[in-house]
């Protein structure tokens, strides 16, 4: 398939919906935009039940919750011991992993309704992490931003298996198979890695064009979803790695199928919600193919 950008510039201002763009088969409808106070946020994680977005306020070292549907802020928790708070994940019983990229830790905890109580924290092996990953296989997977490593801990905190030479490496995302997508930034490349984190798979140079790839998403039947950070754009991959589809102009910018260095994304059924980081907000969209 051929892949495609187009701006369409249809406002549909009376119903407060504007279609922005699409990718052949893609069409991204811009639905809303956070109006509470964010500073530099990075990236999102739904919760369980899909009711609210947990977002990684790098700026005031929050986890920030909003309600997924208004966008309106509901909670925030941890500020006061976490610093440059930078990717969330949840395990199946509902801890979240935060990593906590200043303190060079990967911190764990307990939610009680929208708080969360500080449980622990690991990191040996790992500095900056700015990835977690909880694993169905039971590891967690995290990405040293500062080590240029990727390191997968068990449950204990004990390291299980490492992978290096990266260059600032950020999300890590599950595949249906159980295999992972690594956003390596500083490569300016995504790479699907084993359980064990052999390199499988790399996608990097044209037609993707990254530049500084930062979080990513993974869709049920495998599509993934990349922000690109310094081309200020969405980036849209078959699960065979062939590019589908772009959202954004490849300028920084504010307002619909516009962004400024967008970092986080995720998604659920047919809505996407992303961190445009440098517009200080967290947006979302609806999404048809």
């Amino acid at each position: 398939m051929r892949y495609g950008v187009w701006l369409l510039a249809t406002a549909i201002w009376l119903t407060g919906l504007a279609t922005a763009w699409a990718g052949d088969d893609w069409v991204f409808t811009f639905e809303r935009a956070s109006e509470t106070a964010l500073s530099n946020p990075h990236d999102v994680r739904l919760s369980m039940d899909g009711r609210h977005l947990f977002v990684a306020d790098v700026g005031s070292g929050n986890v920030v919750v909003l309600d997924a549907d208004t966008l309106a802020q509901v909670g925030a928790f941890g500020g006061d011991i976490l610093a440059g708070t930078h990717d969330i994940d949840l395990d199946a019983t509902g801890r979240l992993f935060v990593a906590d990229t200043h303190n060079g830790r990967i911190a764990v905890f307990r939610m009680r309704g929208l708080q969360g109580d500080f449980e622990r924290a690991f990191g040996d092996r790992l500095a900056g992490p700015e990835g977690v990953l909880v694993h169905p296989n039971g590891l967690v997977y995290a990405a040293g931003a500062w080590s240029n490593n990727v390191v997968a801990y068990r449950d204990d905190g004990r390291v299980a298996y490492e992978l290096r030479g990266l260059s600032a490496p950020h999300d890590l995302e599950l595949a249906p198979d159980g295999r992972l997508w690594l956003a390596d930034a500083g490569n300016d490349r995504i790479l699907l890695l084993s359980e064990r984190l052999e390199v499988l798979r790399e996608l990097h140079g044209s037609p993707y064009d990254f530049d500084g790839v930062r979080y990513l998403d993974v869709l049920t039947d495998g599509t993934l979803i990349a922000a690109d950070k310094y081309t200020h754009s969405i980036k849209v991959m078959s699960p065979g790695g062939e590019l589908l589809a772009v959202l954004g102009t490849g300028d920084a910018g504010r307002g619909p199928g516009l962004f400024r260095t967008p970092e986080g994304v995720d998604s659920r059924a047919d809505t996407l919600w992303i961190a445009d980081s440098g517009n200080d907000r967290v947006v979302r969209y609806r999404f048809s193919r």
